[in-house]
């Protein structure tokens, strides 16, 4: 008889074991897929890291060939230069003009 209850008393530890190697086993897949995600992440993260560095670089060329600063003043003086074609190009045309209407009125004469 003790027989027959040592080997019920197995069988439930038997299943109990199982049940808990199943449960360890659920819980390591859902641990690789979150490592696999965490594995893309710092890819992702690497790739941003590497485009940083080389913003990086091309800034410190830019910055080599021409600073902020004058990169400003020269953005001014195009600005500039631009209103002033714009005033002379003005003064041209009304002179052009005046010069047409003169020369009509000298030989109206």
């Amino acid at each position: 008889m003790s027989t027959g209850s040592n080997q019920n008393g197995w069988n439930e530890y038997s299943k109990l074991v199982i049940n808990e190697l199943e449960r360890l086993n659920e819980n390591i897949k859902t641990l690789n897929e979150e490592i696999q995600g965490l594995k893309q992440e710092i890819t992702e993260l690497k790739t941003k890291e590497d485009n940083v560095r080389d913003l990086k670089t091309w800034k410190a060329a830019v910055d080599e060939v021409v600073s902020p600063t004058q990169l400003k003043e020269m953005s001014d003086e195009v600005k500039s230069l631009k209103t002033f074609k714009t005033q002379a190009i003005t003064v041209w045309a009304v002179v052009q003009f005046v010069f047409v209407v003169a020369l009509a009125l000298i030989k109206l004469l």
